[in-house]
């Protein structure tokens, strides 16, 4: 009997758990999100580590920055992380754990790393989890562990990450250390900095959107206050 959950099974769960409706412009991103998500909680290859969860997290804010109402924020995460059967607190304690480390990094002692060329004292348990993945020949990778990677280097040098020479040197050193494909890395990360630009951009349409409507709802209700002399009648 075959009692995998389904799309909908996660999809269904979600709206269950958070029942206010989602602004549409976010809406394909929380699904979206979900769906990635579900697909990798039902591979047989795939095991959580705090990498992704930064990636998971990192994504949600990201691309959630600005909802509004704003704590329908916290709602909609724990949502999307429940309905695939997951902690969303270990979710953001990992991921909070590794922000801290990247915080207190230089850019070459993180790049040296996640290269698994040096070893790093301060967590002996992310150590032992990134050995882990680079002996894995089976290791499930995923954009979203790509993206937990991008946002080390992010935490740890912002301009690095700009510069296309230093950017693309780092994530070759940490593909080649960690046994993954360079060009799929470089190629989902490339997508998701896209869609990062993308999102920006449409929510300046969209503010500068109900800027206008706003604009014209209070011309109205200013000429509907405005008194209207009655019409001179003519004996």
């Amino acid at each position: 009997m075959n009692n995998v959950r389904t799309v909908s099974d996660t999809k269904r769960t979600f709206y269950n758990l958070h029942t206010r409706p989602i602004n549409t412009i976010y809406r394909r991103v929380v699904e979206e999100l979900m769906v990635e998500m579900h697909l990798l909680s039902v591979n047989a290859d795939f095991s959580y580590n705090p990498i992704y969860a930064l990636g998971v997290v990192t994504t949600f804010d990201r691309f959630m920055e600005g909802y509004q109402p704003e704590q329908d924020q916290v709602s909609i995460f724990n949502a999307i992380i429940q309905a695939v059967e997951q902690d969303p607190s270990r979710y953001r304690q990992d991921a909070a754990r590794l922000q801290a480390i990247a915080h207190s990094l230089a850019a070459k002692d993180l790049i040296a790393w996640l290269s698994q060329s040096t070893q790093l004292d301060q967590d002996a348990d992310l150590q032992a989890q990134l050995q882990a993945i680079a002996h894995n020949p089976n290791f499930k990778y995923s954009r979203l562990f790509a993206i937990g990677l991008f946002s080390l280097l992010e935490l740890v040098d912002s301009e690095l990450v700009k510069d296309d020479k230093q950017r693309n040197e780092a994530l070759k050193a940490i593909a080649q250390g960690l046994h993954l494909s360079e060009d799929k890395l470089s190629k989902d990360l490339e997508l998701y900095r896209s869609n990062l630009d993308k999102m920006a951009q449409a929510l300046i349409v969209m503010a500068d959107m109900l800027a206008a409507d706003r604009k014209k709802r209070d011309q109205r209700q200013k000429q509907a206050s405005t008194p209207v002399a009655p019409p001179s009648t003519n004996d």
